[in-house]
């Protein structure tokens, strides 16, 4: 485990060197938050002052959490894995005594842990000084938060690795890449609470891992869901982690046994 801890911590060093990424990405975060509130607060005044459990306090929360965790569950970013595979550095890879799955993930999830620093607090900040939002008073739900959100960042890149394995039976996975995408951005809350879709789709949603990505650690650290409800969510993410990571386990050892890499 030190040896992922590690990686980890470097995949969090590396980030440091990219501050003007970061704080372009703190602007993106803020000019869309302040857009996704617009919207949803709107949304919510059309219905009287509460829409599907939501007050303009609790809407303003959830769009500020929302952007300022997107940074770090990053679900637009899936090149890595897949690029090494087509490339076929992937069999360097393979040759270090490290299990490549995880160590993908310990990098990924250290370079997530950093946006939390200068994009994720910051957003959150603005969206409390600019529109106000709703939060617990209480020291349990941004306890139960953190742990729900180190779970979805974790999730997130473990999802993301798995569609990267594609690449060794796919010539192309860009494809693959942008429909997941799309899928995600809907499904993970990123768009909007899923709370808000008709109940059909929101049968969808929790049918799949996505939530537990975005919209679960939101609930928690917002103080939507607490107590023993709280704790079913970290659950849930706890156990689709254990899912996706068994997945991903199963399609690098195939990958592994179908790669062939030629050239020097």
């Amino acid at each position: 485990m030190r040896v992922y801890a590690r990686i980890l911590a470097a995949g969090f060093r590396t980030q440091t060197r990219y501050l003007p990424a970061a704080f372009a990405g703190l602007l993106a975060n803020a000019t869309f938050g302040l857009l996704k509130s617009g919207i949803l607060l709107a949304l919510v005044d059309g219905h009287g002052g509460a829409v599907a459990g939501y007050t303009a306090g609790t809407m303003a929360a959830y769009a500020w959490l929302s952007q300022g965790v997107l940074g770090s569950v990053n679900i637009y970013s899936l090149a890595g894995t897949a690029r090494r595979i087509k490339s076929g550095d992937i069999a360097v890879d393979f040759l270090r005594p490290v299990d490549v799955q995880f160590a993908s993930i310990a990098d990924d999830v250290g370079r997530g842990l950093f946006a939390l620093i200068p994009r994720g607090l910051p957003s959150v900040a603005v969206g409390v000084l600019l529109v106000g939002m709703t939060m617990p008073a209480e020291v349990l739900p941004y306890a139960l938060g953190a742990v729900s959100l180190l779970l979805g960042i974790t999730l997130s890149h473990a999802l993301g690795y798995l569609v990267a394995t594609a690449a060794f039976w796919l010539v192309e996975v860009r494809g693959l890449q942008i429909l997941y995408m799309g899928v995600a951005g809907l499904l993970t809350g990123l768009i909007t609470p899923i709370w808000l879709f008709p109940d059909w789709l929101v049968a969808v949603a929790l049918a799949t891992p996505f939530p537990a990505v975005m919209m679960f650690p939101i609930d928690v650290l917002s103080g939507r869901t607490t107590g023993a409800a709280a704790a079913g969510l970290l659950a849930a993410q706890a156990g689709w982690l254990v899912v996706v990571l068994a997945a991903g386990q199963v399609t690098t050892r195939l990958g592994r046994r179908r790669l062939e890499v030629q050239g020097g």
